[in-house]
């Protein structure tokens, strides 16, 4: 695992890179565990099921008690009836499946998808963990880069902060489906996952089929206004970041203008019914959008599901 200490003193760039990095994890504490006490702690915990009903205690049948709850090994020896009370098991398990492929580096307005996606990674850990549950990260890109498996406290909510600040993919492109088969693998308790990405793949709705069968799963589909439309500067030379390739387009080109929108509503469209067939939510999110309202209008929606 990498660690931001070194064996060594650290020299005046390394100490000053290292001194960026740990403010840049408390200005994101300060302001992740703000959202969640004041918005999210309780969205949060009343969203999303437990895993089911544990038994608490059993007491005396009292009317109105259901009649296939009674305990009747407890009831012939009390010579009354007797009821078995039951609890909803809170605990929860939080899974972030977290794109960090060369396209999360783009970025024209407010922010990069990666910083969007590092903002809500991190409010959605502490509002895990302020609610006593689990929380563990999988990074990928076309392969797995690193797994931190779900465990609960500040302190590794830290730790994935820190992870997501800092991590360096070694691959560009971009596999959901490596992603959610490691994720089928590895985590075999039901649990809550989002997957942050920018979802430009194609050919994942298998795997996605499997995991939104056992799990309870949320795409967020990240991007920025440019990637949907393109502006009007002229000739310009463009690159993809995943692949390297570059090529001039002409941007006042009406033709152009419109192929590169309907390339985007088609993966648009492909990934919005990906998710409707896995049985899955699917949060729209542009890099200079308020992504406040849009998690507090998810979370508002699941409670009314659930109720």
């Amino acid at each position: 695992m990498r660690n931001l200490k070194t064996k060594k003193r650290p020299g005046g760039d390394q100490a000053s890179g290292v001194a960026n990095i740990l403010k840049k994890v408390r200005e994101l504490e300060i302001r992740s565990r703000k959202l969640t006490t004041h918005l999210f702690s309780g969205e949060y915990h009343t969203a999303f099921k437990g895993r089911g009903m544990a038994f608490k205690e059993v007491r005396e049948y009292a009317e109105g008690d259901d009649v296939r709850f009674i305990d009747w090994n407890v009831s012939a020896r009390m010579g009354t009836p007797y009821s078995k009370l039951f609890e909803e098991e809170r605990e929860l398990t939080l899974m972030l499946l977290v794109d960090i492929s060369a396209s999360s580096l783009f970025g024209t307005v407010q922010m990069r998808k990666k910083d969007l996606i590092t903002e809500l990674c991190a409010v959605l850990a502490f509002s895990a963990v302020s609610n006593n549950d689990k929380v563990g990260v999988i990074f990928f890109s076309n392969k797995i880069e690193f797994y931190i498996p779900p465990k609960k406290g500040k302190e590794h909510v830290l730790y994935i902060v820190r992870e997501l600040l800092t991590i360096a993919p070694q691959g560009k492109t971009t596999s959901l489906n490596e992603a959610m088969r490691f994720f089928n693998t590895a985590v075999k308790q039901k649990s809550i996952a989002f997957i942050l990405s920018d979802f430009m793949v194609e050919d994942y709705d298998d795997s996605l089929r499997v995991a939104g069968n056992r799990h309870d799963v949320t795409g967020i589909k990240v991007y920025d206004k440019m990637d949907m439309n393109l502006p009007e500067i002229g000739m310009v030379q463009v690159q993809d970041m995943e692949t390297g390739a570059t090529k001039w387009i002409d941007t006042n080109d009406k033709m152009v203008q419109y192929n590169y929108h309907q390339q985007f509503m088609t993966n648009e469209e492909n990934c919005r019914l990906s998710f409707l067939k896995s049985g899955a939510d699917l949060l729209y999110l542009r890099t200079d959008e308020d992504y406040v309202r849009i998690l507090r209008q998810f979370f508002a929606k699941r409670k009314k599901v659930i109720k």
